[in-house]
């Protein structure tokens, strides 16, 4: 025992020793008037006058003094331990702790109902250091505790958040013969469930193998509820009800509110059903009930069953509103709180805050500023709370600029909830500056942001450099262990294009703690970023780990299986799916429609979008994409019919894939309907659909009506621009291609590797070589983009438009890559329409050499020794093609 008092006290426990005289004449003074007046009375009887007390339940100040001074007149105090204790804890009753200590301290042979009405007399008044102090005292002098006293010592270990000391009281009352004691069991589990020790809970309630004590069972069971494991609380309560055990209003309290929580409504109605039939229904058990049906969404039920109470309090109150709310029926919630406040009843802060919830849309503005002017005037806008609900109440309606003034009138308190929120609602609003700034400020002023804070900021920034400088504030401040930070941390690095520095610190995040969100959202950065392998490679590394993945980790795994026109890889992850049971979702069927449309197998993709139960937008484009991109314009044209008739909203991709369907068959007739219909819709302002229809109009050989729809567009982008040049271009007016690309450049618009081709294409149909070479030497000198084959073959062909030929093999041979088929067979080309025989054959040979199943080669020189008469040359190349099994595909025409 001597071990247990040296122990370590927490600085909230208070010193044990308490000395002071205790005066006598001042006990008697205080009772003097009330002496006076009884002396032509009946002499006083302690005994009736405690017995009246009790019965009427009359604990005050004034009496306990009254009865002092009478026991300390007739001389009861010291002979009479029944009087003093019950004196003792009149005084903890009336809050008069300072008189009991006194009392107490006076006692000189006190005994342990003294020593344990102290204590949970203290514990009463929440000065649970002093009653530890007195339970360490009480062990000093060599006296023995009870069940009782160990039970009201652990509710202030419990209060004062010291299991360590806890589990010293609880190993000294197993010491002394208490191990089965229900009483003392019960505050150890409380204690335990109360400081997230919840399996060391059950492992106490589980120490006795039969436990037949109903507040043992609450115990375990509202531990369960307040640690989140409401399903263990719904089986601790089936095993209790199969024992026999009969509950009561506080246990259906607690498994009301499991089964609330998990909206279990069916499990709710049968405790129900227990409940009527217990006849154990109280305000507590009521009102568990209302907020039952309300979380589940059930508010007809909720109103009856909130009507149905005698009695309603504050909570049975919110829990309707809160209701009605979730429901999004702001009127209902408005209304209540209306007839509440009508009814005189007690309001706080989450009844505050339901109802605030329920002005945070545009329709409800009007009622919002009647709120906050109530707010106002009751005196609760200075609780952080409130004035948090309030800053994210104007968020969500879109006046940032209230949520600002809310912010700044409760900016003085300095309280980090309001802090946060008014940060999240910059982020929300598309504010990033403010809420940099106001995150500076946050740290200037030495205020430590939440972790959500530091999750939300990072969400908006897309700069690397400040995002390191936030990911060194997480390790300076410990956030990084943070499984949200992290997540944050590795999707930020994701969005800036550092997907290293992205899997850096997802590795960081250890195996238990890598969660089903952590996993997606890598696998999602590296499938958006153009590492498509890397992201089927850490889903398999996910499944292996028995991390079970949903259907957002599912939807990013196949989409990195279209971006690697994986078909093998979409199908075992389709297998996974159907084992999963969840291959028919949405998400994931659109998911698998889309890949096999980007895989090619149609046939397929057409078979999961027949199956599943909804037909969306997602998964029709994919189709309508899959289709186009085939060629087969009919199948597409009709699929987009069948959405139109089923009312699906059409979008600008929709028909972007269709214009390069209509595009690629050169029918005319069929754009020209389609773009009647984007007119209608008033899509032709698009920057998308805008380009769509040009490049559409410039392959049907309109190149006037692909002017006026690039005219249309609103705000070209970057494709928008690309695609006029091109089409000027082709049609051979490369004059206005440049032009165009002039004016693209003054719009700030940066060109990219796709542009440069249009623009040497110009060149080349044109014949401005000079203006070729110094578009070629500012792709890398001013823009850092190094040719590719395509833009070495656009200057070959302008070279050899232009006769250069000789120019054009030295521009080959000093390529600073080794020149592939495409540039030989440009140079080949080039010299068929030039009759070079000689150079020819040396193209023409290296294209075979690149290329040996290339029969274009073999027709091309062939045709050039035709038309310089040499026959027998002629006959070679024939013959060679005949021995390598060379066929020469027919041309064809839509004409």
């Amino acid at each position: 025992m001597n071990s247990l008092v040296s122990q370590g006290i927490p600085s909230k426990v208070f010193s044990v020793g308490r000395k002071f005289i205790f005066s006598l004449a001042v006990a008697e003074n205080s009772s003097n008037n009330i002496v006076k007046n009884e002396q032509n009375l009946t002499p006083f009887d302690p005994f009736q006058f405690v017995n009246d007390c009790t019965k009427t339940m009359h604990y005050t100040l004034r009496n306990a003094k009254s009865l002092h001074a009478c026991l300390l007149k007739g001389a009861d105090l010291q002979s009479d331990m029944f009087y003093t204790n019950y004196l003792l804890d009149w005084y903890f009753k009336s809050a008069s702790v300072v008189d009991a200590g006194k009392l107490f301290d006076t006692i000189s042979q006190p005994n342990v109902i003294s020593w344990n009405t102290t204590i949970s007399g203290y514990n009463r008044n929440n000065l649970f250091g002093h009653s530890w102090s007195v339970f360490s005292k009480m062990r000093l002098l060599g006296f023995e505790p009870n069940e009782f006293t160990y039970g009201s010592v652990l509710s202030a270990c419990t209060a004062l958040k010291c299991p360590v000391l806890g589990k010293l009281v609880y190993s000294l009352s197993l010491k002394n013969g208490f191990y089965s004691n229900d009483y003392v069991r019960s505050g150890m589990i409380d204690l335990f469930a109360k400081n997230s020790s919840f399996e060391d809970a059950l492992m106490v309630f589980c120490d006795v193998s039969s436990c037949d004590n109903v507040v043992c069972w609450n115990a375990i069971m509202s531990g369960a509820v307040r640690n989140g494991e409401n399903w263990v609380a719904i089986n601790l309560f089936h095993e209790m009800h199969s024992r026999f055990i009969p509950p009561n209003s506080f246990t259906f309290s607690s498994i009301l509110t499991a089964c609330a929580t998990l909206e279990e409504l069916e499990t709710g109605k049968g405790v129900q059903g227990l409940v009527i039939k217990c006849s154990a229904r109280d305000i507590f058990v009521g009102t568990a009930i209302v907020d039952l049906y309300a979380k589940r969404g059930e508010m007809n039920e909720a109103a009856k069953e909130f009507a149905r109470l005698p009695d309603r309090n504050v909570v049975s109150w919110t829990a309707l509103i809160s209701g009605f709310v979730k429901k999004d029926d702001s009127t209902t919630a408005l209304k209540t709180f209306k007839e509440m406040r009508k009814l005189r009843v007690e309001i706080n802060d989450y009844t505050v805050t339901s109802v605030i919830s329920a002005c945070s849309n545009p329709h409800t503005f009007y009622e919002a500023i009647q709120l906050h002017s109530w707010i106002l005037k009751t005196g609760v806008y200075t609780d952080s709370v409130v004035a948090a609900a309030l800053i994210n109440m104007y968020s969500k309606i879109g006046v940032i600029d209230f949520s600002e003034m809310v912010f700044k009138d409760v900016e003085h308190l300095q309280h980090p909830d309001t802090w946060a929120v008014m940060l999240s609602s910059f982020v929300q609003s598309h504010r990033f500056q403010s809420a940099v700034e106001l995150f500076q400020r946050m740290l200037q002023k030495g205020l430590s942001p939440y972790m959500f804070c530091i999750s939300s900021f990072l969400s908006i920034i897309d700069c690397s450099n400040l995002g390191r400088q936030i990911h060194s504030y997480a390790l300076k401040t410990g956030f990084h262990m943070n499984l949200s930070v992290n997540s944050a941390l590795f999707t930020m690095y994701s969005k800036c294009g550092s997907l290293e520095d992205s899997y850096k610190v997802f590795e960081q995040i250890s195996a238990v703690d890598r969660d089903n969100v952590s996993w997606t959202s890598m696998i999602a950065g590296f499938a958006e970023h153009g590492c498509a392998y890397r992201a089927l490679q850490l889903f398999s590394d996910m499944l292996c780990e028995g991390t079970n993945p949903d259907q957002t980790t599912l939807t990013a795994v196949l989409t990195a299986s279209s971006a690697l026109q994986s078909l093998q890889k979409g199908k075992e992850i389709h297998a996974y799916a159907l084992h999963a049971g969840i291959a028919e979702e949405d998400e994931v069927g659109s998911a698998l429609v889309n890949m096999y449309s980007k895989c090619n197998d149609l046939e397929l993709a057409r078979k999961m979008f027949d199956m599943l139960p909804e037909k969306n937008k997602v998964a029709c484009s994919s189709l309508v994409s899959g289709y186009a991109k085939s060629g087969l314009v009919k199948e597409a044209v009709l699929l987009f019919h069948e959405m139109l008739l089923s009312e699906l909203a059409v979008d600008s991709f929709i028909f972007s894939s269709l214009l390069g369907a209509v595009a690629l068959s050169n029918r005319s007739g069929v754009g020209i309907q389609i773009h009647a219909h984007i007119i209608k819709m008033g899509l032709d302002t698009e920057a998308s659909v805008g380009s769509s229809l040009a490049t559409m109009y410039s392959k049907c050989g309109s190149i006037e009506y692909c002017h006026r729809a690039f005219g249309q567009i609103d705000e070209p982008d970057l494709v928008a621009w690309t695609a006029i040049i091109a089409s000027y271009a082709e049609h051979g007016k490369g004059v206005e291609a440049l032009r165009v690309y002039d004016l693209m450049r003054k719009d700030g618009i940066r060109p990219d590797s796709v542009t440069f081709v249009g623009v040497l294409s110009a060149c080349s149909h044109s014949g401005l070589v000079e203006a070729g070479y110094s578009h070629l030497n500012s792709m890398s000198k001013d823009y850092g983009i190094e040719p590719s084959y395509r833009h070495y073959a656009c200057m070959v062909d302008l070279l050899g438009r232009s006769g250069r030929l000789k120019e054009a093999e030295n521009f080959i041979r000093n390529m600073p890559i080794e020149p592939n088929a495409l540039v030989w067979g440009t140079l080949l080309a080039a010299c068929k329409v030039h009759g070079d025989a000689e150079l020819g054959k040396l193209a023409a040979e290296k294209v075979i050499e690149l290329e040996p199943c290339e029969a274009g080669a073999y027709v091309s020189l062939s045709n050039i020794y035709a038309n310089i008469g040499k026959w027998e040359d002629v006959k070679e190349i024939r013959d060679r093609m005949k021995g390598g099994g060379l066929k020469k595909e027919p041309g064809w025409s839509f004409v």
